[in-house]
């Protein structure tokens, strides 16, 4: 089966966030990148094999417009059987797709910076049970989500960090793996510049030390597998 990658680029403002730059550097398939706050969005019939939802700078509680096209584009996808798999904003948007707005929330404790995050049950995806480290940042969360999903890891601030909906191949993740820490402190120093109200919070986790498991690797094997 040749594999076609549709990513959704979520960013709100590329002199901050690029996200299709973080994840095209790990994918050596082929893809196409889709703004969707442009009103842009890929046709599923389009011979689509897998889609990446990206993270964003927009809170998942003050939805415009075209989130909810995304959010039906999320649903169209796992209908039509694609492999889907969401970082961030992404992890929300499945959240919202194929459990509603009433699994989403904003965070009691944001995280920005490096965590530990346990992986909580074996999977194909991130593989053995064990602690890693990557990159975090957000202020919004899924919780509480039925038995129609697995969680695969958590956090100490955070208790659906990644899941894995009825065991097909649709996942989401709330940290991202894909941002290297290079790209993370160039992230994290963008941010707080630009967004001023939160300036602190990003400041703040300048101060923290950087590590990454470098568990986009294994991620992206399996993803595409």
């Amino acid at each position: 089966m040749d594999i076609k990658v549709a990513i959704i680029d979520n960013s709100i403002d590329p002199s901050i966030y690029q996200p299709v730059k973080h994840w095209a550097s790990f994918l050596d398939i082929q893809w196409q990148a889709f703004r969707a706050s442009e009103g842009c969005l890929p046709n599923l019939n389009e011979d689509f094999t897998h889609l990446i939802l990206t993270g964003s700078e927009a809170s998942i509680l003050n939805r415009e417009a075209w989130v909810e096209r995304e959010v039906e584009l999320a649903q169209d996808a796992v209908d039509k059987g694609l492999a889907v798999f969401g970082s961030c904003y992404g992890h929300q948007i499945l959240a919202l797709a194929l459990a509603g707005s009433q699994h989403v929330r904003r965070c009691a404790f944001h995280e920005i910076g490096w965590f530990p995050i346990k992986i909580t049950k074996e999977s194909s995806l991130l593989g053995k049970k064990r602690i890693i480290y990557a990159f975090s940042s957000h202020f919004d969360e899924v919780f509480n989500l039925g038995e129609s999903f697995t969680v695969l890891s958590t956090s100490e601030n955070c208790e659906i960090q990644a899941f894995q909906w009825k065991e097909k191949p649709v996942w989401g993740l709330q940290y991202h793996p894909e941002i290297t820490v290079q790209e993370a402190i160039q992230y994290i120093q963008s941010s707080a510049a630009k967004r001023e109200k939160r300036a602190s919070f990003y400041n703040d986790a300048l101060d923290l030390t950087p590590k990454d498991s470098g568990s986009i690797y294994n991620i992206i094997s399996k993803f595409f597998e």
